[in-house]
């Protein structure tokens, strides 16, 4: 399995901001991978040394459209923890294909590379 099937997306919210102080960023992984699986995926993709991976299980939520229900999917989140020395992860440093600005920026790429 390719490391960039088992990391979907990073998780941007603001207690994931305030992790990063700390060396601690969140992702959402595929939800069959193992604890070792990610470190290895995050490891190869973004040229870090990790020291811990903490995984949860989110529950799908149930949600309704008038008197029709249905749940979300389930996911997986993956919070992992760099070492001291380690760089910094810059994926959530840089605008994504947004401005010509970006263009200027070094930004990791995590969608799959064009088939030709």
């Amino acid at each position: 399995m390719d490391a960039r099937d088992i990391i979907l997306r990073p998780v941007v919210t603001e207690k994931s901001m305030n992790l990063m102080d700390d060396k601690k960023y969140t992702f959402d992984v595929l939800v069959s991978a193992t604890k070792t699986q990610v470190r290895n995926a995050v490891e190869e993709i973004f040229d870090v040394k990790v020291k811990n991976v903490n995984i949860m299980n989110v529950r799908g939520k149930e949600k309704r459209v008038g008197r029709y229900t249905g749940k979300t999917a389930r996911r997986r989140k993956a919070i992992v923890t760099l070492t001291e020395d380690s760089n910094d992860i810059k994926i959530f440093n840089c605008l994504l294909y947004t401005s010509d600005a970006a263009d200027d920026m070094q930004c990791i790429d995590l969608r799959r590379p064009p088939m030709i």
